[in-house]
């Protein structure tokens, strides 16, 4: 698919968010214009997938804890994000097994209980079924994502504390449990529970001090590491564990009622 540059150059001066210190020839080899629908769904699972269009955004935060800082510049490409978390029924479709320590909380609540290593064989296998190349989204797409873009957001929806339980299902509502996706209200680009219900998977390795050295564009997040990250907060989270810039951090192994996880689809 051919690039057009000069519709690239337009995205990039309309962005509200501008790379100032990135190279401006990497900034727009990244950013796409795809003659896609605007929404794709797996033909397996039924999953549901929304275009999040590339750009710029400030990532991290400066009110919160070391790992987060500093705020810097980055870039990432377009992309499709799983409008909802993976439910139990689209987990048990492709592994034939459900992990949930909330079954009862039904199928159409989010799989839990699922360490990143099983995120990657489940992954792996509905690529085979569907002959797609969905994956874990990165830290760094993940975060603008949840901000609706790259927006200046606290949470996935929303700035103000007091409004959250619109947006999520966090300590304050949650009754210590998991809920069916799709409840509370969306964020700017239509994703649901991308702040709490549960925390989510991402692909990258953890390291205290990435965002000091990590890359403007498309960054992945160390080469190596003992543990892999987690974005978005859950059912047991805070506010302020449950703020998008929030980095959580587990071995590949490790499996919690907390943690489930949402695809991305890769545009080209």
């Amino acid at each position: 698919m051919k690039r057009l540059l000069t519709g690239i150059t337009l995205l990039l001066i309309a962005s509200t968010n501008p790379v100032q210190a990135a190279d401006k020839t990497s900034v727009a080899a990244i950013v796409g214009s795809p003659a896609l629908g605007q929404t794709a769904t797996d033909p397996v699972t039924g999953m549901e997938f929304v275009l999040v269009k590339g750009g710029c955004f400030k990532m991290g935060s400066a009110i919160g804890v070391d790992d987060e800082m500093p705020v810097h510049d980055v870039c990432v490409s377009d992309f499709y994000l799983g409008k909802f978390e993976v439910t139990q029924k689209q987990w048990e479709l492709v592994m034939k097994n459900n992990p949930s320590h909330f079954k009862t909380c039904g199928p159409n609540c989010p799989v839990e209980s699922v360490s990143w290593e099983e995120s990657q064989a489940f992954i792996k296998k509905l690529n085979a079924l569907s002959k797609k190349k969905y994956r874990l989204p990165t830290e760094a797409e993940w975060e603008y994502a949840a901000r609706n873009g790259g927006k200046d957001e606290v949470y996935a929806g929303t700035s103000d504390a007091k409004n959250l339980g619109e947006f999520a299902w966090v300590a304050e509502n949650s009754g210590d449990t998991t809920h069916p996706v799709g409840q509370k209200k969306a964020n700017g680009l239509g994703l649901y529970d991308m702040t709490g219900n549960v925390d989510e998977w991402c692909q990258d390795w953890y390291a205290s001090d990435y965002y000091k050295t990590s890359l403007k564009v498309n960054p992945k997040g160390p080469a190596a590491g003992e543990e892999r990250t987690s974005r978005g907060g859950a059912y047991d989270f805070d506010g302020w564990r449950a703020r998008v810039a929030h980095r959580c951090k587990f071995e590949p192994g490790a499996q919690e009622n907390l943690r489930g996880l949402r695809l991305l689809l890769p545009v080209n």
